[in-house]
């Protein structure tokens, strides 16, 4: 199936993102260490939750066009279907 470019473009802002989420935890954690072993955990964490949050938002945006495009195929199938019934 050929992807349009929005897909493409989420597809790859989402693997982008893991690849943030996962070196950017590291970092976090890292920098944070020098003040405390559970700051860094915390704050290590809060930016983990924070960044799945936006991948869900553009999962949603992926989820959203899909659910639009499957509405416009049902409508063109019922405007064919109500053009044969008259």
């Amino acid at each position: 199936m050929q992807k349009d470019l929005f897909e493409r473009i989420t597809s790859f802002l989402l693997g982008a993102s893991w690849a943030i989420t996962l070196f950017g935890a590291l970092l976090t954690f890292r920098i944070t260490l020098s003040f405390g072993l559970t700051f860094s955990l915390f704050m290590t964490l809060l930016f983990i939750i924070t960044s799945l949050v936006f991948m869900l938002l553009l999962d949603a945006l992926l989820v959203h066009k899909e659910r639009l495009r499957e509405a416009k195929k049902q409508t063109k199938l019922l405007e064919e279907l109500l053009s044969q019934g008259k």
